[in-house]
């Protein structure tokens, strides 16, 4: 059993959406994405970063353009067949699951479920495996709802991974935790060998945690490619409309720089 599955190269091509044909919220977006990589998509409120996830994932439809994955189009896959290639962790944190730790792992096990049957041996082991892996053992009898923000959230990512996925979608998944538990879950994240792209607000968690960095503005994608290439402090200035500073740092293979930022 394993949480870490093999990863999927995930390709976008003249990928456009919006409520209204005329109102595009996202605008010709194409990028590729090798399997086991990890994209961060940053850009301020109202760039187009939710938006665009939720074509990813199947959420919605694009207007143009259209998403694969390991080159097959994702909108031919049914409904079960995406599930079992791609899982989501969203932003929205249910308040009111009236179920245990271990049962909503479990649900991470449907898209693998044949019919009306009940659960498999292999279901009930890849579940011990992900609570393991997410040291969420000893709270698999613990109501959902109990418990800290941080938790919850390692919950819904061993759910997400319960599925055996290739390819995990997040959105800020650090937020609401404090800065402990955000360094848990990316770093976390950062030892799957899955493909994962996920929005975040933090320049500095970004340039970190991801082997590649999409920046967004107005729903274009204005940058794409290595951290220390695409966010510079010309290129976050311009973006945020805000002054960013680099400080060099020593020691830290995954980003040369990080960033302060200040009103401009």
């Amino acid at each position: 059993m394993s949480c870490d599955g093999r990863g999927a190269s995930l390709n976008v091509l003249g990928l456009s959406w919006g409520p209204k044909a005329n109102l595009l919220l996202v605008r010709d977006v194409s990028f590729s994405l090798g399997a086991g990589h990890r994209l961060a998509i940053v850009g301020p409120n109202g760039a187009g970063k939710t938006s665009l996830l939720r074509c990813l994932y199947r959420g919605t439809a694009p207007i143009e353009g259209r998403v694969e994955i390991d080159g097959e189009d994702i909108r031919k896959l049914s409904a079960r067949a995406a599930a079992r290639r791609v899982a989501v962790v969203l932003q929205e944190m249910p308040a009111d699951f009236p179920f245990t730790v271990l049962d909503v792992v479990m649900m991470g096990r449907i898209p693998r479920r044949q019919g009306l049957t009940g659960w498999t041996d292999e279901d009930r082991a890849q579940v011990a495996h992900c609570l393991q892996h997410l040291d969420l053992a000893s709270m698999a009898s613990r109501q959902f709802t109990t418990l800290s923000g941080g938790e919850k959230q390692r919950v819904l990512v061993a759910r997400a991974l319960a599925q055996e996925p290739d390819i995990v979608i997040l959105d800020e998944p650090t937020n609401h935790l404090d800065i402990r538990h955000q360094l848990e879950i990316l770093h976390l994240l950062a030892g799957l060998k899955l493909t994962i792209v996920t929005t975040l607000h933090d320049i500095n968690l970004a340039s970190t945690f991801a082997t590649h960095v999409a920046l967004m503005r107005d729903g274009r994608m204005v940058g794409f490619g290595l951290p220390d290439d695409v966010l510079t402090p010309h290129a976050i200035s311009t973006t945020f409309g805000v002054t960013a500073l680099a400080h060099p740092v020593k020691g830290n293979a995954a980003a040369r720089f990080s960033f302060s930022l200040k009103t401009a």
